[in-house]
């Protein structure tokens, strides 16, 4: 019965207004090779109910960071024009596992580690776990390193100043 469900047709403004997505989205994601239709005869697009699948995973994955790009990687292990099979999306997932991990990893040492950082508004700390990696001056001291560059500058500017009106 699924199978039947999913071999159901489905015009652009269906499936856009199902998914959530625009038609312009959709259009984009075919143009991308995310999904794709059949042409009637009066050369009106029609997607397989099975699309909705794809343009789900789709959305999520971009919530998370995942980009086209890789979607479309991941998508390149699914059968090509076909409906794909649950064993077909259990391998699909597999590929971004590890990079699921490592994101959630990355997100969750963020969250915990971002409070050291609050009111310090340099990235300079020698132990700050955000710090900024090509930080040069954060060996030389901790704290904000543009206070000499901002003295150059005002110095710079005062200078100038004074030519001005020696000048009148």
């Amino acid at each position: 019965m699924e199978k039947q469900d999913l071999n159901t047709w489905l015009s652009i403004g269906e499936l856009a207004e199902r998914s959530g997505v625009s038609v312009a989205t959709i259009r984009f994601y075919e143009e991308k090779q995310l999904i794709w239709s059949t042409r009637t005869q009066g050369n009106q697009r029609r997607y397989l109910r099975a699309m909705l699948r794809r343009i789900a995973i789709i959305k999520v994955a971009q919530q998370v960071g995942i980009s086209l790009q890789q979607v479309h990687e991941a998508f390149s292990v699914l059968p090509k024009q076909q409906i794909a099979s649950k064993k077909d999306w259990a391998k699909m997932s597999s590929t971004w596992q590890q990079q699921l991990d490592e994101k959630i990893i990355s997100l969750l040492q963020l969250r915990n580690q971002l409070d050291k950082c609050i009111g310090c508004g340099c990235l300079s700390l020698q132990q700050c776990p955000l710090r900024n990696p090509d930080d040069q001056l954060a060996k030389q001291s901790a704290g904000a390193h543009f206070a000499h560059v901002l003295m150059t500058l005002l110095e710079k500017e005062s200078s100038e100043h004074e030519l001005s009106d020696n000048q009148l």
